[in-house]
């Protein structure tokens, strides 16, 4: 038995040694090729990041803090007011009460909907490949085009809900017009504009999963619903975390397709974060107040990513 000191010069593990000596120099000039592209690229992403990121998000809580129309330097400093008023204003807490119900709209309905869409066309069948066309083409329409085609259809005189209302010889319903029907007109296009992007999502999440576990259902005599819960949803569930991500943030930043749409109206029953920050801050010129929304949406938006992140995508 060979006694520690006396190895061979062939023995591996003096080879080995060798090895990862050798292979220091190496991973030295790895890091000192990498390091001039880093100099190169960073500074200037950083510097962008700055500018446009991290500055105006400064100036938006400084801004926050004082009573100010936008003209000359912030002068009046009110503290949080700005603040106190937004959260006993009535619209806001409306805003706030909407992007819920889209968030849950969009969680109950839009994404169940997607996922059973997908199912359906992600196989290869005649057809496929343009039902998905059909689909998918709404979220590729501008949200803008998409809210002005949606207010002509709403329309209670010339739209297709009128001319529908006169073929059924009923009373024409103002969709658009009513406090408690408008929000529910929104929901609908909301679904109708982004169902088909998390299809899309969904269905390159099915096309991912190999087909020998299906085949080896099929042989163990597994039903369709089997094989959906116990292959298909475990297998999908990155996507569907991912998509379920994507559809709060999204939800929670809605504001081009209501603004053609109803443009929060009417008397505020449609109003999100983002329209009611618009047309409180930047219409009225209350630059101030609407730094204040700013700065509570941000919050929002950030509390939610990060713990999202945290609690459901950790090991994605």
């Amino acid at each position: 038995m060979a006694q520690a000191g006396l190895l061979p010069a062939k023995s591996p593990l003096i080879a080995g040694a060798r090895t990862s000596r050798g292979s220091s120099p190496a991973r030295y000039r790895n890091i000192g090729g990498v390091l001039p592209v880093l100099v190169l690229f960073l500074p200037p992403a950083f510097l962008l990041f700055t500018v446009f990121v991290i500055l105006p998000m400064g100036e938006a809580a400084w801004y926050s803090l004082f009573d100010w129309s936008g003209y000359g330097d912030p002068e009046t400093f009110v503290g949080t007011r700005n603040f106190e008023i937004l959260f006993n204003n009535g619209a806001f807490r409306t805003a706030l009460t909407n992007n819920g119900l889209i968030i849950l709209v969009s969680l109950l309905i839009q994404l169940p909907l997607a996922l059973w869409l997908a199912t359906l066309v992600a196989h290869r069948i005649p057809g496929a490949t343009a039902f998905r066309l059909v689909f998918f083409l709404p979220y590729v329409l501008a949200d803008v085009a998409a809210g002005l085609i949606w207010r002509f259809i709403y329309d209670g005189d010339y739209g297709l809900v009128a001319s529908i209302a006169s073929l059924l010889n009923i009373a024409t319903p103002y969709v658009l017009a009513d406090r408690d029907l408008a929000i529910y007109a929104v929901l609908a296009v909301v679904i109708w504009k982004y169902f088909g992007f998390h299809m899309m999502l969904f269905i390159a999440g099915l096309q991912s999963i190999d087909k020998s576990l299906y085949e080896a259902a099929d042989i163990d005599g597994a039903t369709g619903w089997q094989k959906f819960r116990r292959i298909t949803l475990p297998l999908l569930s990155p996507t569907i975390r991912l998509s379920v991500f994507f559809s709060i943030i999204g939800s929670l930043q809605l504001f081009d397709m209501i603004m053609p749409l109803t443009g929060g109206g009417p008397s505020n029953s449609t109003q999100t974060m983002v329209t009611f920050l618009y047309t409180y801050g930047v219409t009225r010129m209350k630059v101030g107040f609407g730094s204040a929304i700013g700065v509570v949406l941000f919050v929002i938006c950030v509390t939610i990513a990060f713990g999202y992140r945290r609690i459901f995508m950790r090991h994605d």
